[in-house]
């Protein structure tokens, strides 16, 4: 059985544990084909923070999306094995220890044949 995102029928949308797609969280990527990933990360913009909380308001807006694409069929839950890994635990006062942190969470995902989904931002 293939993990499947929260319904608004099972728990309301505005409720439950914020991850992306209401999808269930995991520790580790072991068993999983993809897994949502956020890199909270904004000490590369000098007077522009913000970008840190991309991560939370990209799963906070997720709540909306349905488990599969109405228009084309496409249903990717029903084949594969997707979970939410939470946030790469970046250090926001230094960008080099932030880089390591983020190829040694990645390092993590990918040794166990997982395809890292990331989320973060950017300023415009």
């Amino acid at each position: 059985m293939f993990n499947q995102p929260q319904g608004g029928n099972e728990m309301p949308r505005f409720a439950g544990t914020p991850t992306m797609m209401r999808l269930p969280a995991a520790e580790s990527a072991q068993g999983l084909d993809a897994a949502f990933v956020g890199v909270p990360l904004d000490i590369g913009t000098s007077n522009r923070s913000g970008t840190r909380y991309g991560p939370r308001q990209i799963r906070q807006e997720s709540v909306m999306i349905r488990p599969y694409n109405m228009a084309t069929g496409a249903a990717p839950f029903e084949r594969l094995q997707v979970a939410d890994l939470g946030d790469v635990a970046t250090n926001p006062y230094n960008l080099a220890d932030s880089v390591r942190r983020i190829e040694q969470a990645y390092d993590a995902i990918v040794q166990h044949g997982c395809v890292p989904l990331t989320l973060a931002a950017t300023i415009r």
